[in-house]
């Protein structure tokens, strides 16, 4: 794979895996105020967005299951962690908005 190709789609990673952990944040906060409403939507934009970063995580993966190389960089792991960390952060997010429900019955 191209270097620079590969490099665009680690961005777009990182960008929508950075948008993802922040609507997850915004979700919570939102529950924290009693607005469920607004933070089960800001959960399902979370989902879509970490959705469309997983895309080009998948589209990285693909290319080596078809042969193909794609360098190893540290703006590789950087948009990796921040995947992984956007995923952590919606799951805990769920789990916020949930307790938070709860609460205010």
């Amino acid at each position: 794979m191209d270097e620079n190709l590969t490099d665009a789609i680690v961005m777009n990673l990182v960008v929508n895996s950075g948008e993802a952990r922040s609507l997850a944040m915004e979700a919570i906060e939102l529950a924290q105020q009693g607005q469920f409403d607004e933070a089960d939507a800001k959960i399902a934009a979370a989902h879509e967005t970490i959705n469309a970063a997983h895309n080009f995580q998948t589209e990285l993966v693909q290319t080596e299951i078809n042969g193909g190389s794609v360098p190893m960089s540290l703006l590789m792991c950087h948009g990796q962690d921040h995947l992984m960390t956007a995923m952590v952060v919606i799951d805990l997010a769920e789990k916020f908005i949930a307790v938070y429900r709860k609460m205010a019955q």
